[in-house]
């Protein structure tokens, strides 16, 4: 038989959050994943209400005490969970009654991260199938394009060798079709991106984020503040230099367009933060540590209408954007293994690159 000290260590070893309430529905028990998952520890929590730490609805509660006179299991699956905190969290968690205890044993599954990984493997899948579907439509605009640049030539080269004035005039409109051929054809360059694949090594990331905040600097004649954030522990990650800058710039300089353009440069700011982040998954792929790059604005914010679609081509809130930046990012970024995060409303927003800080 095991004595309590054993079923104690036994039950701090699970995995899945055990919470014991009484008939009052205080806390009795708490095991260490429950600590985890509210937030709180047994030493403060162990005696309150569950409703002062953990909050769902009143008809949740009502079903707590109903399980308690009826004797009844029941599972209640992505419960919105608000923590004292003020923080959220998604769970599914089943409810036995210990009738002859007295108690309520609950058995708690977190779902944020399932919920998070579906998320983002959702969001990854319809990228990629937009980014495929440019690529293969970026290639057979290109096509005709050279044939029309082509045709161009030939007219205006035959114009040039006719010895008649009304020739001379017409020569200008050949040359207006190859500039406009040579204008589809760059931005179709964009469209595709990156050619060649990231050569990764060993860099320091803050390299990275003081060629562009110099960048940035340049562009708007220092008018827009500059906060540098850095952890100065982050050890050389695993990174093809030019590339990662590319990706950092193109968010940076959205930030300070639409900063530009809204509030003016000398009312905004501009936050490139530094940070190791441990135990993070990116995709279904687990990392001890990652690199994370936070780039934040006072800007406007993004429109919500777009908020879901930003990194998807030609998806733009500037009237004179291309919407090609962020798209580009964005494959940067999935080349390094990494990710990008976006969190905006009117006056922050805030985008998250996350690089594992291991070439595995």
């Amino acid at each position: 038989m095991l004595n309590d000290r054993q079923l104690r260590l036994l039950l701090d070893n699970l995995t899945s959050a055990v919470l014991v309430l009484d008939e009052t529905l205080s806390l009795r028990y708490l095991n260490s994943a429950a600590e985890d998952l509210i937030a709180a520890s047994s030493s403060r929590s162990l005696g309150l209400p569950l409703q002062e730490v953990v909050r769902e609805s009143e008809s949740a509660e009502q079903a707590l005490h109903g399980a308690l006179v009826s004797g009844e299991k029941y599972t209640v699956r992505r419960a919105l969970w608000f923590l004292h905190n003020l923080e959220e969290c998604t769970v599914d968690y089943s409810v036995t009654p210990l009738t002859e205890l007295g108690l309520l044993l609950l058995e708690v599954q977190s779902m944020d991260r399932l919920l998070r990984i579906a998320r983002e493997d959702a969001l990854l899948s319809a990228q990629e199938t937009t980014r495929n579907l440019v690529r293969g439509m970026a290639h057979e605009v290109k096509n005709p394009l050279g044939g029309i640049r082509g045709a161009a030539q030939l007219l205006q080269r035959e114009l040039k060798e006719l010895d008649q004035p009304e020739a001379e005039d017409l020569v200008e409109y050949p040359q207006i079709i190859i500039e406009e051929a040579d204008r589809l054809r760059n931005l179709v360059d964009r469209m595709l991106g990156p050619r060649k694949p990231v050569q990764l090594k060993p860099v320091n990331v803050h390299a990275i984020t003081e060629r562009v905040a110099q960048l940035i600097e340049a562009e708007c004649n220092g008018a827009l503040e500059i906060k540098r954030d850095y952890d100065p522990s982050i050890p050389d990650i695993p990174a093809d230099s030019e590339q990662l800058i590319q990706a950092v710039l193109n968010i940076a300089r959205n930030a300070m367009q639409a900063i530009a353009e809204n509030i003016g440069l000398d009312a905004g700011d501009l936050t490139i933060r530094t940070r190791v982040q441990r135990q993070f998954t990116i995709g279904r792929r687990h990392c001890a540590l990652v690199c994370r790059i936070d780039i934040v604005d006072n800007g406007p914010g993004i429109p919500e209408d777009i908020r879901e679609r930003i990194f998807y081509p030609m998806i733009s809130g500037r009237a004179e954007g291309s919407g090609l930046g962020l798209s580009i990012s964005q494959h940067i970024i999935n080349q390094h293994r990494g990710l990008i995060k976006c969190e905006s409303q009117p006056g922050q927003t805030e985008f998250q690159i996350y690089l594992p800080l291991a070439n595995d």
